[in-house]
């Protein structure tokens, strides 16, 4: 058994490369090998998002707090709340964050595949976000 403390991780801020606007990236928990599961609790100001990117082995996002957007290549934005649960499938382009008005919170869940987690892409365009 591993009990993780809270605190016992600082508090990151979004990298710019990855993100727009305000983001907090908060590490919950990585997985020791062979399991591959990794999770964070990621928090955007209003109007920040990440930028386009996939996941080798998909991703689910679990809604904690506030009000989101969602969205994969193609497909129209969604709008998400507190207990909705997000799944992008593997390797699907795909953006989420806060409304342009409303912080959200969500907790990310994926797999490494052969150690890679994420492959990071061009930023969500204004555009593109206020669809």
């Amino acid at each position: 058994m591993k009990i993780k403390r809270v605190g016992s991780e600082p508090s990151n801020k979004g990298p710019a490369d990855w993100f727009t606007g305000s983001v907090r990236l908060d590490p919950l928990f990585e997985a020791d090998e062979p399991a591959r599961v990794r999770g964070t609790h990621v928090t955007f100001e209003p109007g920040a998002r990440t930028a386009w990117h996939t996941h080798p082995l998909g991703q689910t996002l679990i809604i904690t707090s506030g009000c989101g957007w969602v969205q994969t290549e193609g497909s129209p934005v969604e709008e998400v709340h507190p207990g909705d649960v997000v799944w992008f499938p593997p390797n699907v382009k795909h953006w989420h964050g806060a409304t342009a008005t409303t912080g959200m919170s969500h907790i990310a869940i994926q797999e490494a595949l052969d150690g890679k987690i994420v492959d990071w892409m061009e930023h969500v365009t204004d555009a593109q976000y206020r669809h």
